[in-house]
C-alpha cells in the first residue's frame, strides 16, 4: 500500500477529539504529515522481527538501504500486549529529500530490524495524537513530551507548531488561559494568564498565531491567583520585539513548564490592551509578582513605560524639559527645536520614539545658547543649588526619521537617567513640506547665534539632502478664448509664491504679434486662483488672448507650477515663463522655436538679464577645478554686451525658467527635487538631470529677457544669502562626486 497525502489536519488547536482514533494492527505503521520536512509515525512492535528500541534508529524507505536515515523513536509497552506485540512506538521520520509516496519502512539492520508497511492514509494530528493516547494510556504524557522536545528543537513553521499544540492537547487537556495580551510602544508583547504547569524564570516559549514562529526564551513571573483552578498560579510574561506577534494573531502559548512542554490557549474572551493601558497593567501585578531578579527589571521597565503622560515635569531631580517646534515632513523625517535643562547630567540619553522605533538625539543634536531658559529657572530655589556658574547651552535643534505608516501613533520624547528611570513629554508635530519646516526653523534663530553654522551643517542640511518629493498636482482648469494647444507651442507661465501681479506680463504678450496669438497657460496655487481667476479671465478676454487658467496644490514656487502647468497639456513641445521675468523686446517667442527646430528634441534658454543691463544668467558650465562649486555662470555680473554678440552655444544644464523643451522632458527626469530651499539650485539640478537622461541644453543669447533674483516678503537681509548657502551645499553634496569623476580635457560645456 502506498501513503497518499491529505490536506494538513490541524486547523483549530483547541478542537482536538478523543474519540475517533483508528486501529492499530501489527506489521502496518499510520503516517501523520507533521510538515514538509517530517512525518510523525505510529505503529506496534513485532515480536518475529525484534522490539523497536527508543532513541535515534536507523531507518531504510522501501527496502532503499542506500538512502538510510536516522529516525527519534519513542515506545511505550503496551496495557494489554499479544502474542505478536508488546510495545507501541511512537517515531519522527525525516521526509526532506523524499518526494514520493512511501509504502514500506524498515527500522534497523535487513537482517535484525522490523519492517512495517504505511497505511494507504495519513492520519490527521489530532488522530495521530489520539492513537498515541489510546495506545499508550498513562504513558502517553512521557511520549508526547519526547516527542514534543525533538520537534521544538528542530526549524519551527506553523504546521509543524500546530501539530504540536494537538499532541500537547491530547496528552494534558487545557493547562490554562491567556487572558489578557498586552501592547507596548516598544514592540514588546505583555502576556497575562494562569497555568498549572509554569513556573517563574526563564521559559522556552513559542508563540502560536500567525506570526512566524520562533523558539526562544521569555522570563515569567508567577502570582498568586485564589479563582484559578487547582490552585493553578497566575503568570505574566514578556516577549521581546523581535519573538512577538501582533496582539489579535496570538492563539496561543507552547512553553517548557515544570514537568515538560504544556500548550496555554488564549481564552476565548480574551482582553487586548492597548500601549497606552498595558503600563498600568503591569503596574497592577508588579507588587505581587515573584520571580528571577531579571525578569521583575524588564516588567518594572514595561511599567515605567509610556502611557501618553508627561512624567518629565515629576521627576525629583532638577531636570526639565520643553518643545518650541517639531515639524514632520514627508516619510516620516523630523526637524524638532527645544530645551533641555539638566545643569547636574542626570540624563543619560534623549530619544524621539513612535511606536517600536526611536531616534536617539543627544548623539547628533546641535546645542546652543538659551540664557532665557536659565534665568527661568534662577528664581525657583530648590533649582538654584544645581545651577552651575554660566551655564547656557540648554537648547537643541536635531532631526530623525521615524516611520509614518500609523499617522495616529503618539510620538514623545524618552528621557533615559542614569538611574535606568524614564520620564517622557508628548509630542505633536506640525506636517508640513520638508521645504517649510526648514524656512521655519532657520528663521526663528538669530542671524548673528555662533551656532548657526553647525546647525546648517549637521541638522538642516541633512534633514533637506534626502527627503523626498512632492509632487503637485492639479486642482482645477479654466480655458478662456480658443485655446488650442496644438496650433503654436503654448506658453507656459508659473506665478510662484513671490508673484502676485502679472498684469503687466499678459500686457506684453498681448502687444507681441506672435505670443498675441500663441496659446498661454497660467499655473497658479489653488488658493491664489481662487482670489484671482475672475480677474485673470477679464485681462484675457480684455487683451483678447488664448489663456488655460490651472489651479496647483502641493506646490509653491514657479518650477511646482511649470511642472503642473505642462501636466495640463498634450502637445509635443512647451516654452516656460516664469511671472518674474518680462521680455526684453518683441520677437522672442518666435527666434526660440525657430531654433529649437533644429535641435530636436533640446531645451533652449534665452539670456537672463537685471535692469541695469548686467547678465543675471548666460549658460551654466561645469568646472574641473573649482572644488567650492562644480557648475557655475561664468558671465554672471557681466555686462550684457558682453554675451549679445555669442552665437548658440551648448551647456551644461539650461535655465528653466524661460526655456523651449519637449513637454515630457520634466517627468522623465524625474521631476523638480523637493529638497531646495530656494529656486536657483533647484533648477540647476533639474537641468543636470534633464543633460544626463539625453536632452541636450543651448543658450541662445540673441534672446533676453529682464528678471530678478528670487525674493521673500517678510524675510531679514540675512535670510537670501542663508537659503543660498543651505542650497549650494545640498547642491555640492549631491552633485559633485558625480561631476569630479567626469574628467574633461579643458574647461568646456558639457
Amino acid at each position: 500500500m502506498l501513503v497518499t497525502e491529505q490536506s494538513p489536519a490541524v486547523t483549530n488547536p483547541t478542537a482536538v477529539k478523543h474519540g475517533a482514533s483508528r486501529a492499530i494492527h501489527p506489521g502496518r505503521v499510520i503516517g501523520c504529515r507533521v510538515d514538509d520536512t517530517t512525518l510523525l509515525t505510529i505503529g506496534l512492535g513485532r515480536l518475529m522481527a525484534g522490539e523497536v528500541m527508543a532513541g535515534d534508529v536507523t531507518v531504510g524507505i522501501d527496502g532503499d538501504q542506500a538512502g538510510t536515515r536516522s529516525a527519534f523513536v519513542s515506545e511505550w509497552r503496551l496495557a494489554a500486549p499479544s502474542s505478536r506485540a508488546k510495545h507501541g512506538f511512537a517515531a519522527l521520520l525525516p521526509t526532506e529529500g523524499t518526494d514520493r509516496a512511501m509504502a514500506t519502512i524498515l527500522f534497523g539492520e535487513e537482517e535484525t530490524g522490523a519492517r512495517y508497511i504505511f497505511a494507504p492514509r495519513l492520519a490527521s494530528a489530532e488522530e495521530a495524537a489520539s492513537i498515541v493516547a489510546e495506545s499508550a494510556g498513562s504513558q502517553s504524557a512521557a511520549v508526547i513530551d519526547r516527542l514534543v522536545e525533538v520537534l521544538m528543537a528542530g526549524n519551527l513553521n506553523r504546521r509543524r507548531l500546530l501539530t504540536i499544540t494537538a499532541l500537547l492537547q491530547t496528552a494534558h487537556a487545557s493547562d490554562g488561559f491567556i487572558e489578557l495580551i498586552g501592547e507596548s510602544h516598544e514592540g514588546a508583547t505583555f502576556l497575562q494568564g494562569w497555568s498549572r504547569g509554569i513556573v517563574p524564570g526563564p521559559c522556552r516559549v513559542s508563540v502560536v498565531g500567525n506570526a512566524t514562529p520562533v523558539a526562544s526564551e521569555c522570563g515569567i513571573a508567577v502570582f498568586s491567583r485564589p479563582d484559578a483552578p487547582d490552585g493553578a498560579p497566575g503568570f505574566v510574561g514578556l516577549l521581546e520585539a523581535n519573538q512577538a506577534a501582533g496582539a489579535r494573531d496570538i492563539e496561543g502559548l507552547v512553553f517548557r513548564g515544570r514537568a515538560g512542554w504544556r500548550y496555554a490557549a488564549v481564552h476565548p474572551r480574551k482582553r487586548i490592551a492597548g500601549p497606552l493601558e498595558t503600563p498600568e497593567h503591569v503596574r497592577s501585578i508588579l507588587p505581587r509578582a515573584h520571580g528571577a531578579p531579571d525578569v521583575l527589571l524588564s516588567l518594572r521597565a514595561a511599567a515605567n513605560s509610556f502611557d501618553g503622560k508627561e512624567t518629565v515635569s515629576n521627576l525629583p531631580y532638577p531636570v526639565r524639559m520643553g518643545i518650541d517646534n517639531i515639524f514632520e515632513a514627508d516619510e516620516g523625517k523630523l526637524l524638532a527645536s527645544g530645551w533641555l535643562y539638566d545643569p547636574d547630567a542626570h540624563v543619560a540619553a534623549v530619544r524621539l520614539r513612535r511606536c517600536d522605533s526611536a531616534a536617539r538625539l543627544d548623539e547628533c543634536w546641535t546645542r546652543l545658547d538659551r540664557p532665557d531658559v536659565t534665568d527661568s529657572f534662577n528664581d525657583l530655589q530648590h533649582f538654584a543649588q544645581s545651577i552651575r556658574g554660566e551655564q547656557r547651552a540648554h537648547g537643541f535643534i536635531a532631526h530623525a526619521q521615524l516611520p509614518s505608516e500609523d499617522p495616529g501613533a503618539p510620538l514623545y520624547f524618552e528621557l533615559t537617567l542614569r538611574d535606568s528611570r524614564r520620564a517622557f513629554l508628548p509630542v505633536k508635530p506640525t506636517r508640513v513640506s520638508a521645504r517649510l519646516a526648514a524656512l521655519r526653523q532657520i528663521g526663528s534663530i538669530d542671524p548673528a547665534n555662533c551656532a548657526l553654522p553647525a546647525i546648517v551643517d549637521t541638522q538642516i542640511v541633512p534633514f533637506l539632502r534626502d527627503c523626498g518629493r512632492s509632487t503637485p498636482f492639479t486642482d482645477a482648469i479654466l480655458d478662456d478664448g480658443s485655446f488650442d494647444q496644438e496650433r503654436s507651442p503654448p506658453i507656459v507661465i508659473g506665478v510662484g509664491e513671490g508673484e502676485e501681479n502679472i498684469s503687466p506680463l499678459l500686457a506684453l504678450l498681448a502687444l507681441d504679434p506672435e505670443t498675441r496669438r500663441a496659446p498661454i497657460v497660467i499655473a497658479m496655487p489653488a488658493e491664489r486662483f481662487r482670489r484671482l481667476a475672475a480677474r485673470l479671465k477679464e485681462l484675457v478676454r480684455f487683451y483678447r488672448l488664448s489663456a488655460r487658467l490651472v489651479s496647483v496644490k502641493g506646490a509653491g514656487d514657479f518650477y511646482d507650477m511649470l511642472e503642473a502647468g505642462t501636466q495640463a497639456l498634450s502637445c509635443e513641445t512647451v516654452v516656460s515663463l516664469s511671472a518674474s521675468l518680462v521680455p526684453r523686446g518683441t520677437g522672442w517667442y518666435g527666434k526660440l522655436l525657430a531654433t529649437t527646430a533644429t535641435l530636436k528634441g533640446s531645451i533652449v534658454s534665452p539670456v537672463l538679464a537685471y535692469e541695469d543691463h548686467s547678465v543675471r544668467w548666460a549658460g551654466n558650465w561645469i568646472e574641473d577645478d573649482d572644488g567650492y562649486q562644480p557648475l557655475v555662470g561664468r558671465y554672471a555680473g557681466y555686462p550684457l554686451k558682453a554675451v549679445t554678440e555669442m552665437k548658440l552655444t551648448r551647456i551644461a544644464a539650461a535655465s528653466l525658467e524661460c526655456c523651449v523643451m519637449p513637454r515630457d522632458a520634466l517627468p522623465r527626469a524625474g521631476g523638480f527635487s523637493g529638497g531646495y530651499l530656494g529656486a536657483q539650485e533647484k533648477g540647476l539640478d533639474l537641468g543636470l538631470r534633464l543633460s544626463r537622461s539625453g536632452i541636450d541644453s543651448y543658450l541662445l543669447p540673441s534672446v533676453q529677457m529682464w528678471g530678478c533674483d528670487d525674493a521673500r516678503d517678510g524675510d531679514s537681509p540675512a535670510m537670501p544669502a542663508l537659503v543660498e548657502e543651505i542650497d549650494r551645499k545640498i547642491f555640492k553634496s549631491q552633485w559633485w562626486p558625480i561631476l569630479a569623476v567626469e574628467k574633461h580635457p579643458e574647461r568646456r560645456p558639457a
